[in-house]
């Protein structure tokens, strides 16, 4: 129904399984993927892991007509398994919450936020193990923090 606003834009319907081979194979075919919560879910996650780590990708369950309210958390949600080691990339966790601050219609808040964690992750010694780094989850949470106020002086 939507599509006949919109001449120019093509879509097509696939089944989740059929849409994981297209994103393995094919991702560039791809701009946008519109999916229920538990195949959004699945889709989000290999496309995160496609991209090199589950640890930067961030995520939102919208509501566009704005009648519920919207969801925003990194795509990886909790991982045990490295509970209290240090070694969470919490940069997903960032980009998540420049997302909600853009859904908000916190607009400069959110360019500020994007741009502090751009910058961190440009530089090779703050990327955590998940992306070959060493660095710890509070000494990039340290450097987002500090590049965020050098941007508020």
């Amino acid at each position: 129904e939507v599509s006949k606003e919109f001449p120019d834009v093509t879509w097509d319907k696939m089944l989740v399984d059929a849409m994981t081979v297209r994103m393995t194979m094919d991702p560039a075919s791809l701009d946008t993927i519109v999916a229920t919560n538990l195949h959004a879910d699945i889709l989000s996650d290999l496309a995160a892991a496609l991209s090199g780590s589950i640890g930067v990708a961030p995520t939102a369950n919208l509501n566009p007509e704005r009648e519920t309210p919207s969801m925003f958390e990194p795509i990886h949600g909790s991982a045990f398994d490295i509970t209290g080691k240090g070694t969470a990339n919490p940069v997903a966790t960032f980009w998540t919450a420049a997302m909600m601050l853009e859904h908000l219609g916190e607009k400069p808040a959110a360019d500020r936020l994007m741009s502090a964690v751009e910058t961190v992750t440009a530089n090779p010694d703050l990327h955590t193990p998940d992306l070959g780094g060493k660095a710890t989850t509070r000494m990039v949470t340290d450097a987002v923090i500090e590049a965020v106020r050098g941007r508020n002086d």
